[in-house]
């Protein structure tokens, strides 16, 4: 984030200002924690009626009855549920494990009704005189008899046809009584499997978002159907039960807890486990032994605390419990008072984990206890607008980050960790709005591909703004007009003056898809605007009320001199305040505060490079990423010269800070990623040798001879960058360097001497330069590590072999839940494409076992979209895009939220064979010209 865009909490009128003045800049805030929710049919039988079908299909365009919506109708309202579950950890059969349970929900009658629809999934109903549910009337009120039920698979629900109509304002409670499959799918109620002292353990745990309520027990499954849970736990003896409120009874089978506040089904969550706990940091016994949750202890409540100041509201909930759990596949998930993660999110060693370690669990925990206010508390009434939750959760959560790490500077590593990812996403013409209509999302698979990089939110919340619009909104549901109108009063409680009002600004940035391209003209001082897209040749299919025209605030400075801002209200407009004389030099979007890429005129470009050579510390260090990262995108989109992006980097030999490499490298992957496999590779990997050698010898120096870690956070960082660029550019010991520290652990597994910040970078290279003894001992070491951190290093290093029989073994690997964790195997798989050597097998492999990855890793899996972005990122000729058009042909039907990312995938290969033909001989030109420039 850049510095002068975060809210400074104890200038209130000066934190409005400040998010006014960027009102129409989306900060894009990526959701990188991913709902890989899998799909495996349960074994167990239903019982479906005669009007169920077993086929999914889409939602017709004029459904006839009230049960092929995928949306509850209004009639009804759960007030209460009264919850019983009991998960059995040993198998009845053929490694089959069930939970059995029953659920009474009260229910108000909203408006005249004679039929009950609730959510259930893969759920075994118990059948009452033929029926698959009991109703009875409160308070006097009397049920009518059920005349028919059945379950009406498409849609997930329970249907339930009464003898005469539910009144309104009374009150009913509908019983049933269920068994269910507790299978190892990650989504709903699940079991999560683990190896302790050659003992395998099994725990019972929860994933509901967005949709898997419905497979723990039947409810009604939308968020805005708020309720008061009442849970009861039976587990084994010497297990323990946790869940959303504290437990206030317990026996030696059964364990009760206190009624929840009231809140959305999908942050239900329970666990039974055999876990030690550290004052309410629960995990694995031999991880809590280590001491590998005492990080996450030692911030929690400091986190929770800044929130409680920033929000200027008191956490709602009595505890807060927080769980690592072997088996998960989201990073983690916001339940409330029982927080879910990965174990890589939660737990921490400081002798074997790494500073992007420790900076994940900081940041996804910060992120987890925002939600507790945002998305908890206060909860958006559709997944149409998730980005209320998930936007503003990601914004402030390295608000807390930075206030447990204050030297660490998170807010500055949101432009690189959120931002400039996003923008690449949502310059295709395949994006998506970042709120849609509520009509546009129904059906489960859909609500899925919502959690992806374009759920993202502006940030322009106020400390004013938040308190009143959580006071008003507390234990409620919203849509994104409620924030407008609270912003719009501190807006007007400041005096400050808008060109526009709040909501019409907003409106530009959240109804419609993508961003703007500002151009400025510093010799005419004329700005324009227009729809940036990578490929400016595609066709943007989605229409917009607004003709993709954006009410977008300008920030800029002249020759280094103070910030000035200006708004562009128009697609052009002319600011003679921006006409330079002979010698001088703009820079717009300072500190990338705008969700805008910037172009200027070649005489401004050219004083900017020279600038650049010259001092190019007069640049603030985030300006200098973003030049070379709006020039390489640019230049994607024939707007400019791809030798003028190319040319951004030379000054990079003279560069020692993290951001401006890092986007370097992002933007040089995609060049080898399209060129490794042709003539102009070799000139590249000299030009990558010349520009990262003064690097590789300046962390060498500030490290005496790579003995010690650098001090700063983002300079650990960058000297990843050094060693990893320099071994495989080829610069003089680092090859020797990295062999040299494996080989050494090899001689001693017990004693790693390799520094956790090093370690992905040297076994990656040590293995690539190896053979089958290295990956060999690299796999047993994988497979017997106990910190989830190292396994993650290591899992990802053994994609990096060069021998094509290994990484076909790894492959296959891949999907044996035995070897590798369901949660993990597609990341696995987009691993191996990422090595040369690799892609093909890969796509080939995904191909091949297709049906088998949708059945088994679920077709509703937000990594399991990535999947396809990822072993298809290399595709740059024809063929392969046929290959793409055939795999869509050959697998209609069966993408489920792959969907969008094939889409992606077609439109970026298009891009990809474009861009090949258009720079591939400029850009062979520019690097062989570079490199003899060097010899000479």
């Amino acid at each position: 984030m850049g510095k002068g865009f975060y809210i400074r909490k104890e200038l209130a009128v000066t934190c409005v200002v400040a998010a006014v003045a960027a009102v129409a800049v989306i900060i894009a805030l990526s959701v990188v924690y991913a709902q890989e929710k899998s799909k495996n049919e349960v074994t167990l039988p239903f019982t479906a009626g005669p009007d169920a079908t077993s086929t999914f299909s889409p939602t017709p365009s004029t459904p006839k009855e009230p049960w092929m919506h995928f949306r509850l109708p209004d009639s009804l309202a759960p007030v209460s549920y009264n919850v019983t579950l009991w998960p059995r950890l040993e198998p009845i059969a053929d490694n089959l494990y069930v939970f059995s349970g029953h659920s009474t929900v009260v229910i108000r009658c909203v408006r005249e009704t004679d039929l009950i629809l609730i959510h259930s999934n893969k759920l075994n109903l118990t059948t009452f005189e033929g029926h698959h549910a009991k109703l009875n009337g409160l308070n006097g009120a009397t049920a009518p008899t059920l005349t028919k039920t059945w379950l009406e698979i498409p849609t997930q629900y329970l249907v339930i046809q009464l003898s005469s109509p539910l009144w309104a304002g009374n009150m009913y409670e509908l019983f049933t009584q269920f068994t269910g499959e507790l299978s190892d799918d990650l989504g709903g109620f699940y079991r999560s499997e683990y190896m302790e002292d050659g003992v395998k353990k099994v725990i019972a745990t929860t994933q509901m978002q967005p949709t898997d309520a419905r497979k723990a027990f039947p409810c009604f499954d939308e968020p805005a159907m708020k309720a008061v849970f009442h849970m009861t736990i039976i587990h084994a003896h010497g297990t323990v039960a946790l869940s959303n409120a504290m437990n206030y009874s317990q026996d030696l089978i059964q364990t009760s807890f206190q009624p929840t506040k009231i809140m959305s089904t999908y942050l239900l969550a329970f666990v039974v486990l055999l876990f030690s706990v550290q004052v309410r940091i629960w995990a694995r016994r031999k991880a809590i032994e280590e001491g590998q949750g005492n990080y996450a202890l030692e911030k929690t409540g400091p986190i929770l605390k800044f929130f409680e100041n920033y929000y200027n509201s008191s956490y709602p909930l009595k505890k807060s419990d927080q769980i690592a759990i072997p088996d998960f596949s989201a990073g983690a998930m916001e339940n409330w008072g029982l927080i879910t993660y990965r174990e890589t999110a939660l737990l921490y060693n400081p002798a074997m984990s790494s500073n992007g370690d420790k900076e994940w669990v900081v940041t996804v925990i910060s992120h987890e206890l925002a939600h507790m206010w945002f998305g908890n508390l206060v909860t958006m009434k559709w997944w149409n607008d998730l980005w209320l939750n998930e936007g503003f959760a990601t914004y402030v959560s390295y608000l807390g980050a930075n206030f447990a790490e204050p030297t660490w500077n998170m807010k500055e590593l949101i432009v690189l960790n959120e931002i400039i990812g996003v923008m690449a996403v949502d310059a295709l013409a395949s994006s998506h709005p970042l709120s849609s209509n509520e009509k546009d999302i129904m059906r489960p698979d859909l609500i899925t591909e919502l959690f992806d990089s374009i759920t993202y939110s502006k940030s322009m919340t106020t400390a004013i703004c938040l308190q009143t619009y959580l006071e008003e909104f507390k234990y409620k549901n919203t849509v994104y007009t409620d924030l407008w109108k609270h912003l719009q009063m501190a807006v007007d409680k400041a005096g400050i003056p808008l060109p526009r009002p709040v909501e019409v600004i907003m409106n530009r940035w959240i109804l419609q898809m993508g961003f703007p391209v500002v151009t400025i003209n510093t010799q005419t001082g004329k700005i324009t605007q227009k729809h940036f897209l990578l490929d400016p040749d595609s066709v943007v299919d989605t229409p917009s009320e607004f003709n993709y025209e954006w009410f977008v605030p300008v920030t800029w400075i002249k020759n280094g001199g103070a910030e000035q801002q200006y708004w562009l209200l128009e697609k052009e407009a002319t600011n003679e305040d921006m006409i330079l004389n002979t010698t001088g030099w703009l820079l717009a979007n300072i500190d990338m505060k705008g969700f805008y890429r910037v172009n200027y005129d070649s005489e401004n470009w050219e004083r900017l490079l020279a600038k650049l050579s010259s001092s190019h510390q007069a640049i603030p260090v985030i300006n200098r990423a973003q030049i070379i990262d709006d020039t390489f995108n640019l230049a994607k989109a024939k707007m400019v010269n791809i030798t003028l992006a190319l040319r951004t980097t030379k000054f990079l030999s003279k560069e020692v800070e993290y951001m401006p490499w890092q986007i370097a490298r992002n933007n040089l992957e995609y060049f080898f990623l399209m060129f490794d496999r042709s003539e102009v590779y070799g000139p590249m990997q000299a030009y990558t040798k010349k520009q990262v050698t003064p690097l590789f010898n300046h962390f060498k120096e500030i490290t005496l001879n790579w003995t010690k870690n650098p001090e700063k956070h983002t300079d650990q960082y960058n000297q990843v960058n050094a060693v990893s660029l320099a071994c495989s550019a080829g610069v003089e010991g680092c090859k020797e360097l990295t062999t040299n520290w494996f080989k050494e652990w090899m001689k001693n597994p017990a004693n790693n001497n390799i520094t956790p910040n090093l370690k992905s970078t040297v076994y990656c290279n040590a293995i690539a330069a190896g053979g089958v003894q290295e990956w060999d001992f690299a796999w047993s070491m994988f497979k017997n590590a106990t910190v989830a951190s190292e396994a993650e290093k290591l899992m990802f290093a053994l994609s990096c072999t060069k021998q094509p029989w290994l990484l076909n073994r790894y492959l296959r690997y891949s999907l044996d839940p035995e070897k590798i964790r369901k949660q993990d195997a597609t990341s696995t798989i987009t691993y191996i494409a990422n090595n040369p050597i690799g892609q093909p097998l890969a796509w080939d492999f995904v191909r091949a076992n297709w049906a088998h990855i949708f059945n088994n890793y679920g077709g509703g899996s937000f990594s399991f979209g990535r999947l396809i972005g990822g072993v298809t990122k290399r595709f740059s000729t024809e063929f392969e895009y046929k290959q793409l058009l055939q795999f869509k042909e050959d697998n209609a039907g069966q993408l489920g939220s792959a969907s969008m990312a094939l889409e992606r995938a077609l439109e970026s290969t298009m891009a990809n064979i474009n861009w090949v033909a258009m720079n591939k001989e400029p850009v062979l030109e520019w690097f062989t010209s570079e490199d003899c420039t060097s010899i000479l």
